[in-house]
């Protein structure tokens, strides 16, 4: 074999670390051994796991400590725990102070302002009416509506104009009209509503009165109404008899009194309301003393608002007045448990699960959705506490479909049970309730194995909601006081429990791209669509190299059937061996599948330029694939079908042409040496490396593309055989897939030596089926045929 004169290495070693070098930054392994655990620390990763870590115990502690300290209990439900005061504490009686505050109120006189209009209107009436009746000399010259209103009389016209002199009103009667009008201020005419509200509502012993600018008390019952005639009459009456009129004069003041009567006062609602707040401002807050130990609520009680109100205060009181190590005691085992569940979700992701551990970004993305749900679990059940049943149920059960969706069932259940304690410590919540999540989280991540269709999603959500309304039941009944009222809250509960699968259903289907997106995955129902023969890329790849297209549905057949075979996901089997070679597209004519005759055209080419060619398809593939928006997933099957293998058809040709060169040069230099009679050295010929004649890879990382690459492979050499028997074609899968293996070309996937063996069974299988055996029979008119 020949060496490296500069190394002292073999070709093929050599070879071999040159590709290694070439391909290092392709590589995605962790390459974490048990002797480099020291090289494995100082990985940048580490560092931005730990950073992540540290953020996500922060915030999620933070959350955690204070969800514990909020009144977590909803007025009028049936209470499961019995609560205590732990620090005395004074605590104004709401109750108390507002039954003083509503009895100020209405012991508040209420308000009535004086019709200034009215009462002026009737010191004029009586005022002027000796005046309007001296210069009368006959009754009939009096005007009918004065005689109405103050019923004259020809008795009383004589008795009127008495009391005028000079054309004046006298004195004494301008007096007693002014005492009638004090009468009229202080006893109050009112409306029949007015009055009968007056006497009715409150518990006020007297009434305000305003007359312009100064205020007096009235007793209740001075109040008049003036739509009772006989009242108003006998109040009239007595009215005008204690200002001082009697006899004929008096039937005159009481007759305009009573015609037509106006009320002298009306209700101020607006100044009457303000007295009674400023009332019940002065009423001093009533304050009760509660002692350590004295009972919150007891377990089985309903929750009165007054006992609502008494828990937050003895939670408020708690956190202020406690002795500090005790109120940060507890703080501290709240932090500390929430620490150890995320460095076990830590600790898990780097044993089991190299997705995230080798992405940093995937790291924050999986810490901002378990730290996101459970801000949702706590504001949610902070807010309602009523709903907690939704509010702690749908958070985590929805971090489980994300997460089943994005990696897998192992990764999604560990995560939803962790994340599951998490929002039971940080909602007080017991293993009644964990019980619940845990069943909705196995529902979930038991039916999500494979979203190939939309009603994969609705029966999730369907049978999730048929398992936590059982779950939520039976967890009421054993642990929930049985009372009464606790069935109907029970079967309440059931309710948003099913209401939170639901809406977590509708949710994923809404947002299922944006997931497909940020965590960089396809799911099957993206798959299912990019099968499609009409996708715009397969019938571009029809058109234009349709060889190749059928050759690419001979590879899907063949390496969906081995993904089933061990167990991988043979959707994106097939899908990923529908695209593995678009690129050939750009030049189907240099590609043996889509030559149909004629000459060859890597006949005028030279090897180099035939391998650039050929390699090309690779980088071509994956531009297409960027331009048309294939996933990532699929974007690895086209770069790595081929891996870092060899092109063994233009290698050993321009061997063979360096070959021919060398000895032309040789029998050239033979020539000479003859000619000239001296010794000459042949020309050097440059030996073609088989470094420069290898795809770029990168080899096959899952166990999809590694099957790709086989089927691929096996499936073009198939085309060879001239009498592809089971056994030939058994024989060339083998030697096809040893060869793979020596090569090195599975070193970066997780395929085990059992998972080859069955993947080259099926491949055998599924190619003796194709090229089946066919009889020999002689046709009627004597040619031979084969027949199936």
């Amino acid at each position: 074999m020949a060496k490296d004169s500069s190394k002292g290495l073999s070709r093929t070693d050599a070879v071999r670390r040159s590709l290694r070098l070439r391909r290092s930054w392709f590589d995605r392994g962790d390459g974490v051994t048990a002797g480099s655990w020291s090289r494995w620390i100082q990985l940048p990763r580490i560092g931005w796991g730990v950073v992540i870590a540290f953020l996500t115990i922060a915030l999620c502690g933070l959350l955690a400590a204070w969800s514990r300290e909020q009144p977590l209990v909803a007025v009028r439900r049936v209470m499961s725990d019995t609560r205590t005061v732990r620090v005395a504490l004074d605590i104004d009686d709401l109750s108390a102070t507002d039954s003083k505050r509503e009895s100020a109120r209405q012991r508040t006189p209420r308000v009535y302002v004086a019709d200034m209009a009215v009462l002026d209107e009737l010191q004029a009436a009586f005022l002027n009416l000796p005046r309007t009746l001296s210069g009368i000399e006959g009754f009939d010259q009096i005007d009918v509506k004065i005689r109405e209103q103050f019923k004259l009389t020809p008795e009383h016209v004589q008795a009127i104009q008495a009391e005028a002199f000079d054309n004046k009103p006298r004195p004494d009667w301008e007096k007693k009209v002014n005492r009638l009008m004090t009468e009229l201020r202080h006893k109050p005419l009112l409306d029949k509503q007015a009055w009968q509200r007056s006497t009715q509502e409150g518990l006020h012993e007297a009434n305000k009165l305003v007359v312009g600018s100064s205020t007096e008390f009235v007793r209740r019952t001075e109040m008049v109404n003036a739509e009772d005639a006989q009242i108003l009459a006998e109040t009239a009456h007595a009215m005008a008899r204690e200002a001082g009129f009697t006899s004929l004069p008096l039937d005159v003041v009481v007759a305009r009194l009573t015609h037509a009567p106006k009320p002298t006062f009306r209700f101020d609602a607006a100044a009457t309301q303000q007295d009674a707040n400023d009332a019940a401002v002065l009423v001093p807050k009533v304050t009760q003393r509660n002692a350590v130990g004295e009972v919150i609520f007891r377990r089985g009680e309903i929750l009165e608002p007054a006992r609502y109100e008494l828990y937050k205060a003895e939670l408020k009181a708690f956190e202020e007045n406690a002795e500090s190590w005790r109120v940060w005691l507890r703080r501290a085992a709240v932090m500390a448990t929430v620490a150890a569940v995320t460095l076990a979700c830590a600790g898990y992701a780097a044993m089991f699960s190299p997705k995230i551990r080798r992405n940093p970004a995937r790291m924050a993305g999986v810490g901002l959705i378990m730290s996101l749900a459970l801000a949702v679990a706590c504001f949610g059940t902070i807010a309602s506490p009523g709903l907690i049943a939704l509010a702690a149920v749908a958070p985590t059960v929805f971090v489980a479909v994300m997460l089943v969706i994005a990696y897998d069932q192992r990764v999604a259940m560990a995560f939803g049970v962790l994340h599951g304690v998490l929002v039971c410590v940080a909602l007080d919540q017991g293993i009644s309730m964990f019980a619940v999540i845990l069943t909705g989280v196995g529902s979930v991540v038991w039916q999500l194995k494979d979203i190939r269709d939309r009603n994969t999603i609705f029966r999730m959500s369907i049978l999730t909601a048929l398992a936590l309304t059982i779950a939520t039941a039976l967890a009421g009944l054993l642990d929930r006081p049985l009372v009464p009222q606790v069935l109907r809250e029970i079967l309440i509960d059931t309710g948003l429990a099913a209401a939170a699968a639901l809406m977590v259903g509708g949710l994923t289907l809404f947002i299922l791209p944006t997931v497909e997106r940020t965590f960089d995955i396809t799911t099957g129902l993206t798959l299912i669509e990019l099968r499609d023969p009409k996708h715009p890329l397969l019938r571009e790849l029809q058109q234009r190299a349709p060889g190749t297209y059928n050759h690419s549905l001979n590879v899907a057949a063949i390496s969906e059937a081995a993904a089933d075979a061990i167990h991988a996901d043979s959707l994106l089997t097939y899908v990923g061996a529908l695209y593995h070679d678009v690129g050939k597209m750009n030049k189907p004519d240099y590609f043996v599948e889509n030559q149909t005759g004629g000459p060859n055209k890597h006949d005028k080419l030279s090897p180099a330029m035939s391998l650039l060619v050929i390699v090309g398809h690779v980088k071509d593939g994956l531009e297409l694939a960027r331009e048309f928006g294939l996933p990532r997933p699929l974007q690895h099957f086209i770069e790595s079908h081929h891996g870092t293998t060899l092109v063994e058809y233009f290698y050993h040709r321009a061997r063979d042409l360096a070959s021919r060169a060398e000895k032309e040069a040789e029998k050239s230099a033979e020539r000479l040496g003859a000619r000239d009679g001296a010794e000459h050295e042949p020309e050097a010929v440059q030996m073609p490396d088989e470094f420069e004649y290898r795809y770029p890879g990168p080899k096959p990382r899952t166990k999809e593309t590694a099957i790709v690459m086989l089927a691929d492979a096996i499936e073009s050499a198939t085309r060879t055989l001239a009498e592809p028997t089971p056994s030939r074609i058994d024989a060339l899968v083998r030697s096809l897939a040893n060869k793979r293996l020596l090569d090195g070309q599975f070193d970066d996937c997780e395929m085990s030596l059992r998972d080859l063996n069955l993947i080259a069974e099926s491949i055998s299988k599924s190619l003796a089926s194709v090229y089946h055996g066919r009889i020999t029979y002689r046709s009627t008119s004597g040619i031979t045929q084969r027949r199936a």
